[in-house]
């Protein structure tokens, strides 16, 4: 069964009375949860690109980077956009609801991060009410302050980054403390390990884009190290 017979299935729980922010309580089974992740990136998506007063076309066309849409599915995709705008439950909801269907310190919720964050710069400007609305979602998932700003310093373009913010450390730590954090991002980024955590296989391509960040702040550090 494909991800979007899975996201159909969950939205036909709609037809029973449930909310969209429901839905995500009954997504459990490791299939389930990446049917999961794709509505909550969606879904949280639509309200983020809302967050700057405006949803240009560019916003909804990074969904399609994100996830491959077939054409027989489109409706669907649409569907569940416009639920999640129009619906009257707040972002914290879903995000709350999100936090519970991974648990705390899911490395799936960074995964999650980073869509919406490919989202937030897909019209080419990173507004400070996306910066907020992703600060706040950050922190309902129990993310920390750092990795957050790692994950902003990788996602959002800067003409030049700070290494040590793009991996989430700090100049005192030593090399070894600091590899040791480099080698845990690039183990998390396999696709092996998305697909176990409930990354649906479409997603696992943003992990492309955090590997060629950490691995350039690496040799950033090391050379500067030498």
């Amino acid at each position: 069964m494909s991800i979007w017979s899975r996201i159909t299935d969950a939205l036909s729980a709609l037809a029973k009375g449930e909310s969209l922010s429901d839905v995500f309580a009954n997504l459990r089974t490791p299939p389930e949860r990446s049917a999961g992740f794709a509505i909550a990136v969606i879904a949280l998506g639509a309200k983020m690109a809302k967050a700057d007063g405006l949803v240009t076309r560019d916003e909804v066309s990074a969904f399609r980077e994100v996830f491959d849409i077939p054409q027989s599915e489109e409706k669907n995709a649409a569907r569940l956009f416009n639920l999640a705008r129009t619906d009257v439950a707040g972002f914290e909801l879903y995000a709350q609801k999100v936090a519970a269907m991974f648990g705390p310190d899911d490395p799936a919720l960074c995964d999650l991060m980073e869509g919406l964050f490919h989202i937030a710069i897909a019209d080419g400007e990173y507004h400070p009410a996306e910066d907020d609305f992703l600060q706040h979602v950050s922190d309902i998932f129990g993310i920390s302050p750092r990795k957050f700003k790692a994950l902003r310093s990788r996602l959002v373009p800067d003409a030049d980054p700070d290494p040590y913010d793009v991996l989430g450390v700090t100049p005192d730590m030593t090399l070894d403390e600091i590899r040791k954090v480099w080698r845990n991002e690039v183990r998390e980024s396999h696709p092996d390990k998305m697909f176990a955590r409930g990354v649906p296989e479409e997603a696992v391509k943003l992990a492309e884009k955090r590997l060629i960040a950490v691995n350039r702040a690496w040799e950033e550090i090391s050379k500067a190290r030498d």
